[in-house]
C-alpha cells in the first residue's frame, strides 16, 4: 500500500514540475532565478526594494522563531525529565509579544504606503496612452496625437499553438510571448495608462514596470512609467479572461525620444512612411553596385 502510494506522489511531482517548466509563461524566464527582479523603473526599483527588506525582515523572524522552539524542543523533552510548566499566561510577555509585532508591521507599512502614493500619482504626465483589454488582444490608443491600432499574439505562434499544426513550439523565438504589434513608448518620458475592457475583466501586466492594473469595462484605472533605459519588455494578460487567456501576451517597445518621434509620425502619416520605405529600398541595390567600382 505505501509503495503503491508512494508511486503516485512520485508521479504527480514528475507531472507538476513538467507543468511548471514547459509553462508558456516561463519560457523566457531565466531557470532557477526565484527572487523577483528590480525592473526599469523607479517604481520598480522601490518595489524590489520593500520586498528585499520585508524579505529579510521575514528570515530573521522565522530563524528566531525556528530557533526558539528547536532549542525548546531539544532541551526541554520529556526524555530528559523535562516537567510542563503550570502557569496559563504572561502579562508582560503578551504585552511584548503584541507591542514588538506591531511596530514591525508599521516600520514595513510607512515605506510601503510612500510607494504606493507615488505610483497613483499620474500628474505632470507628458503623454497618455488608453490601454483596452478585448478577448483577447489589447487595444492602444494614443490620446494626444490619434494613433490607434490593436495588439495580437504574434502568427506564428498563433498557427504554431493550433491542435495539430505539426509545428513545433521550439522553431518559435520568444513563443507565446509576441505580437504582431508592440506598443511604442518614447525612452526618459513619463506616461501615463488609461486602462478598460471592452468586454470581460483583464489585467495589463509588464513585470518590468513595476505594476499590474485590472482592466474592468465600465471603469477606468490609471497608472503611469517612466522607463529610462531602452528595449523591449514582455507580459501577459493576468486575469483570467476566457478560455485564450493564456495568449494576449504585451510587448512594450521603448525607443529613444528621437526614433519614437520618427515611429510616431510615420504612424500619423502611414503613406508618406510607405513611400520613404519604398524609395529607400530601391535605392539600396544602386549603393551595393557602384561599391565595387570604387575600389
Amino acid at each position: 500500500m505505501m509503495k503503491r502510494i508512494s508511486t503516485i506522489f512520485r508521479r504527480l511531482a514528475a507531472a507538476a514540475l513538467a507543468l511548471v517548466f514547459s509553462a508558456p509563461s516561463l519560457a523566457a524566464v531565466e531557470r532557477w532565478k526565484l527572487n523577483m527582479t528590480a525592473g526599469a523603473t523607479e517604481v520598480s526599483q522601490q518595489v524590489y526594494d520593500i520586498h528585499m527588506t520585508i524579505l529579510w525582515i521575514c528570515i530573521v523572524i522565522g530563524v528566531l522563531v525556528f530557533g526558539v522552539m528547536a532549542v525548546a524542543m531539544f532541551r526541554f523533552r520529556k526524555s530528559r525529565g523535562a516537567v510542563a510548566a503550570t502557569w496559563s499566561h504572561n502579562d508582560r510577555a503578551e504585552v511584548v509579544l503584541t507591542i514588538v509585532p506591531v511596530l514591525i508591521l508599521v516600520a514595513m507599512a510607512w515605506p510601503a504606503t510612500k510607494v504606493l502614493i507615488n505610483m497613483a500619482d499620474t500628474r505632470d504626465a507628458e503623454m497618455t496612452i488608453a490601454v483596452t483589454g478585448y478577448q483577447w488582444k489589447w487595444g492602444y490608443r494614443y490620446v494626444d496625437s490619434g494613433v490607434s491600432f490593436i495588439s495580437s499574439l504574434e502568427r506564428k505562434s498563433d498557427d504554431t499553438r493550433q491542435l495539430g499544426s505539426g509545428l513545433s513550439p521550439d522553431q518559435v523565438k520568444s513563443y507565446l510571448l509576441d505580437v504582431d504589434r508592440p506598443l511604442v513608448i518614447p525612452a526618459d518620458t513619463k506616461v501615463r495608462f488609461v486602462i478598460t475592457s471592452g468586454d470581460v475583466i483583464h489585467s495589463w501586466w509588464v513585470p518590468a514596470l513595476g505594476w499590474k492594473q485590472d482592466a474592468i469595462p465600465g471603469i477606468i484605472n490609471d497608472q503611469w512609467t517612466l522607463v529610462k533605459q531602452p528595449g523591449f519588455y514582455r507580459g501577459q494578460c493576468a486575469e483570467l479572461c476566457g478560455k485564450d487567456h493564456g495568449f494576449m501576451p504585451i510587448v512594450v517597445e521603448v525607443k529613444p525620444k528621437a526614433e519614437f518621434a520618427q515611429w510616431l509620425a510615420a504612424q500619423q502619416n502611414p503613406d508618406a512612411a510607405a513611400a520613404a520605405a519604398a524609395i529607400a529600398t530601391t535605392a539600396e541595390p544602386v549603393a551595393v553596385v557602384a561599391a565595387p567600382g570604387q575600389g
